[in-house]
């Protein structure tokens, strides 16, 4: 699995790359690279939910983990 730092940092990059390309193609009127960058915003913004998502559920099998072993020693 990547640091979580990591992908957050790749994340945050890929927003701020769409939101510059829907920017440029706003500019140059060129909607093929406006919608470009609208679908890397928003690819980027739901790998950015997955991750947090996958954070949650690696917690909770962490907790669970510690129950288990909790019940296990008593």
């Amino acid at each position: 699995m990547s640091n979580p730092v990591e992908v957050n940092l790749m994340g945050l990059l890929d927003k701020l790359l769409g939101r510059s390309k829907k920017a440029a193609g706003d500019m140059m009127g060129d909607s093929s690279m406006r919608r470009e960058g609208a679908a890397q915003e928003r690819q980027a913004a739901a790998e950015d939910r997955a991750a947090q998502h996958e954070e949650m559920a690696q917690e909770q099998r962490n907790q669970a983990a510690e129950a288990h072993a909790e019940r296990e020693n008593t």
